[in-house]
């Protein structure tokens, strides 16, 4: 167990002796909502404002907050952080993907998921006025690159 010391306490991983390698990983989700919460986000009509939009900031902090939520993960200075949503109109609903890239000792898996969480959590909130039976599912990371685990591709 890398995060427990020799007392079986927890501690963060040293990741000092690790090289710096461009990373980068893309997470998804998906919101299912009603026609109407669907119809409202289309037609820009629901009351706290661009839902879409909204989203994107949010998904966009939240990447960079990643380590205050999230006890063992390191801080990290992100080169980037990269999103889209997609009109789900069959289900109804909207997928979001984030993708997060940095250079550095460690990888943004984790930056890219609490990303899509926080996003999706966003489109929520934003629309409970209308649906609160909407359902957040597959959150899940898509793609990984760089590090000493290689590459991961679902």
């Amino acid at each position: 167990m890398t995060h427990l010391d020799e007392q079986n306490k927890p501690k963060m991983v040293d990741i000092g002796d690790k090289a710096h390698t461009t990373r980068k990983a893309t997470a998804s989700g998906i919101i299912e909502t009603s026609q109407d919460a669907f119809n409202a986000v289309m037609n820009n009509t629901a009351k706290k404002g661009p839902v879409l939009q909204t989203a994107v900031i949010a998904a966009i902090q939240a990447a960079k907050q990643t380590s205050t939520l999230i006890p063992m993960c390191h801080p990290l200075m992100l080169n980037s952080i990269n999103t889209d949503i997609k009109e789900l109109p069959d289900l109804p609903g909207f997928k979001l993907e984030v993708t997060v890239k940095l250079n550095d000792q460690t990888g943004v898996e984790m930056e890219a998921l609490t990303g899509v969480s926080i996003g999706l959590l966003t489109i929520y909130d934003m629309l409970k006025a209308i649906d609160k039976a909407m359902v957040i599912k597959h959150i899940q990371l898509e793609h990984k690159s760089g590090g000493n685990s290689g590459d991961f591709n679902r």
